[in-house]
């Protein structure tokens, strides 16, 4: 069944209007800085400018291609020809200026604007099917191939931004189509920003390194952090990062589908509160990646519902002590019946870089 079919399951429209870059690609399997996509329940077309034709021509198969060269006469086109009366917008990514236009050509029209295409997608989008299972399979593996390559350059006196650079670099090396996200690479004092950005410092003996980055493939993302000593961890340093794994692993050990998000964020929040690091655990458990590195669902305290089988859920409990030094250990898991799948293998025991 194509994603659109599935689509229509989940909305009952007479057109779906799909503009944004990501869900457009998601339908199209078509990467594209522009372009429209005109779903209906009986055909789905996508209109793309010359630039990119001649491939949307050769890749796109569950959708009729039409080379874009007036937008809205086009589109009044195929609305006509599908005799629609109503056509339901992407509310999260349309802008008002974006509506606008639509509404002030398409007098005859009527735009819904309500968060039911939105919301409709980003069910779909959130359980994975076995070819986007793969693509994040194989990002993950580039992001820890390169992790495993760089763990030498990493001694005292390089800088936080020499190994962000030596990081990307090996990113693409290993074949990442891009970054996942401005990689994080911060040491001593400034690991206790959770997402601070790469400076100028030099690392120094007996501080730990923390890296959160990810690679892009195929469109989809990974997502790790991992937090190393360069040289001997203090014991108080030992004490936080045994915390912070004891956190992550029972919270891996619980992960399943049917948790409900919050649920699972409590169940490392309370091993750090008990710890006496409570206030120091500000952000949430996780988040699921996919298309886009923060994307539904959430494991976090705020969210109610159910985790769903097939759903990639990172789990990242942290503990960061302001003026001092932060740890976070990241991995990120396949929710199934009866417990995940980690899609993480790199090592988790804090290893001391001599």
């Amino acid at each position: 069944m194509t994603r659109f079919k599935k689509l229509f399951r989940e909305i009952k429209t007479e057109c779906a209007l799909i503009t944004s870059d990501i869900n457009r690609r998601y339908f199209t399997g078509m990467k594209s800085s522009a372009g429209i996509v005109l779903a209906f329940p009986e055909k789905a077309y996508l209109l793309i400018d010359f630039r990119y034709i001649e491939k949307a021509r050769r890749i796109v198969n569950d959708a009729e291609v039409i080379e874009l060269k007036k937008l809205y006469p086009q589109v009044n086109e195929l609305l006509k020809k599908h005799s629609v009366s109503k056509v339901s917008i992407e509310s999260e990514t349309m802008t008002v200026k974006q509506l606008s236009g639509y509404r002030h050509f398409f007098h005859d029209v009527e735009f819904d604007d309500s968060d039911a295409l939105s919301n409709a997608i980003k069910k779909l989008r959130m359980t994975k099917d076995d070819i986007e299972l793969a693509y994040i399979k194989k990002a993950q593996e580039i992001a820890e191939s390169a992790f495993d390559e760089l763990l030498p350059f990493i001694k005292t006196g390089v800088t936080e931004r020499e190994i962000a650079l030596e990081l990307n670099r090996l990113l693409f090396l290993h074949g990442a189509e891009d970054l996942s996200f401005d990689t994080i690479v911060l040491s001593g004092s400034n690991t206790s920003m959770p997402h601070g950005v790469p400076s100028d410092k030099k690392v120094e003996n007996g501080e730990f390194v923390l890296m959160d980055f990810g690679a892009v493939w195929n469109g989809y993302h990974s997502d790790m952090t991992r937090t190393v000593c360069v040289g001997e961890p203090t014991d108080e340093m030992k004490r936080v990062y045994n915390i912070v794994l004891e956190a992550q692993l029972a919270a891996l050990q619980a992960a399943k589908a049917g948790i409900k998000g919050c649920d699972l964020d409590k169940i490392s929040r309370d091993i750090i509160e008990k710890a006496g690091y409570g206030e120091y655990f500000g952000h949430s458990l996780g988040h699921g990646v996919g298309m886009e590195i923060h994307e539904s669902p959430n494991a976090s305290a705020s969210y109610k519902l159910p985790l769903t089988e097939g759903t990639v859920v990172t789990v990242e409990p942290g503990i960061y002590l302001a003026g001092k030094f932060g740890v976070r250990i990241e991995d990120f898991v396949i929710l199934t019946e009866n417990g995940c799948k980690n899609l993480t293998k790199s090592a988790k025991n804090l290893i001391s870089l001599h």
